[in-house]
């Protein structure tokens, strides 16, 4: 019965590990068509949408910009502000730039920050 309990702690750490992992550091690498209706947002200045665990955005100035859409503090979802140009988490109030770095806490840790590159109405979001 003791093994018993040994290996199901192991299979249940070996999990935790698996999930932490894939939420704070897994590979990405997925394209989006923006002349497809479900990526419309992305068509307007200061529009955003979220796929595969990151937050895609277009800036006031028209340029494309991707983070992760969780936020490093508790795991919110992070929404873009185009009108001010930062994410922020609607839990408890963290900002982050552009870029993924913190403008202000609770959380010190920025957003993981993408590649987006465009290829006529291809975007491509890569780690």
């Amino acid at each position: 019965m003791k093994l018993v309990g040994i290996s199901v702690a192991g299979i249940t750490l070996a999990s935790c590990v698996s999930a932490c992992t894939k939420a704070s550091g897994s590979s990405v690498d997925f394209t989006l068509d923006l002349s497809q209706a479900a990526n419309a947002a992305l068509n307007t200045n200061g529009g955003y949408l979220y796929s595969n665990g990151v937050i895609v955005a277009r800036t006031l100035s028209g340029t494309y910009i991707a983070v992760s859409s969780s936020c490093t503090h508790e795991g919110g979802t992070v929404a873009y502000d185009g009108a001010n140009s930062r994410f922020r988490c609607p839990l408890h109030g963290a900002t982050f730039g552009n870029t993924g770095s913190v403008i202000s806490g609770p959380t010190s840790t920025p957003l993981t920050q993408y590649t987006v590159t465009q290829s006529g109405t291809i975007l491509h979001i890569k780690s």
